[in-house]
């Protein structure tokens, strides 16, 4: 049988066996990252009747970067395919349609967790509380396959809070061994900070807001990145080999370079090479 606790396969957008529930569900303001605002449950104009975007090659030049940088963790098939059994809100009843883009945002968090829980899983150094975290994520995985009723009725933040105290747990473990002063940045404010060849080997940088922070050349290995605000954090050269927690959303976030690297989890953006 296939060991699902290290395969994140299903843990990737899979845009064709959705019916856009992100273009839909998904609320966003105008600014940098979009270019219109549009309210939860509206369907984007840009949404074509195939649930394909018709500006999806031009996004960035459209001003929809925002669109390039999210990522459902495979909640948009897992909704549409699954919970749903393959019924298109554009011909269900109002009442099912509803119900989908209330759905939707949960089951993201929910696999978002997911993706976090298997790398901790992964991770040696996390060995001592394995049991716990397997638990976790069968509980998890659980959660994302009832009903939409019980979806709907989930206490998310406290499920959230459960498991984010076990990945705190997993990064301790992780980052215990690492060479250096292990720098403590959890949540902090460091927008535009120039931390160019930086030593931030094993830092906790949970949540930290690191909007346009200068990363050159920085060494980020073994740091604690789950959370971080990677938006146009500029990660030229910086090596970034086995930072904990980093998802492709961030990554697509920020800018880098070919010298950028990156754990094998997460794929090197397209952009990068042609800059922004």
């Amino acid at each position: 049988m296939r060991d699902e606790t290290m395969d994140r396969g299903d843990l990737r957008g899979d845009c064709g066996n959705c019916f856009g529930l992100c273009c839909v569900a998904l609320p966003f303001a105008r600014s940098a990252d979009f270019a219109i605002d549009k309210d939860a449950g509206k369907p984007c104009p840009n949404l074509g009747e195939d649930h394909r975007c018709g500006i999806h090659s031009r996004l960035r030049q459209k001003g929809f970067s925002g669109c390039t940088v999210y990522d459902c963790f495979g909640a948009g098939q897992q909704v549409s395919r699954m919970t749903f059994g393959g019924q298109d809100w554009r011909t269900a009843p109002r009442d099912h349609a509803r119900r989908m883009m209330e759905v939707f945002p949960v089951v993201r968090h929910l696999h978002e967790l997911l993706w976090y829980l298997t790398e901790a899983l992964a991770l040696p150094a996390a060995r001592p509380i394995h049991p716990e975290l397997r638990r976790a994520l069968d509980r998890t995985r659980e959660l994302t396959r009832g009903t939409p009723e019980e979806i709907a009725a989930l206490d998310l933040p406290a499920h959230r809070e459960d498991v984010s105290a076990l990945l705190l747990r997993t990064s301790e473990l992780a980052r215990a061994g690492r060479p250096g002063r292990r720098k403590e940045h959890r949540g902090a404010d460091l927008m535009g900070a120039r931390l160019r060849g930086a030593d931030l080997r094993g830092a906790n940088l949970r949540g930290a807001l690191l909007i346009a922070a200068d990363l050159t050349g920085a060494d980020l290995r073994g740091a604690d990145l789950i959370g971080a605000d990677l938006r146009d954090t500029d990660l030229t050269d910086a090596d970034l080999t086995d930072a904990l927690f980093l998802t492709q959303p961030q990554l697509t976030a920020a800018r880098g370079s070919a010298g950028t690297r990156l754990p094998g989890s997460v794929g090197r953006p397209a952009h990068w090479a042609a800059g922004r």
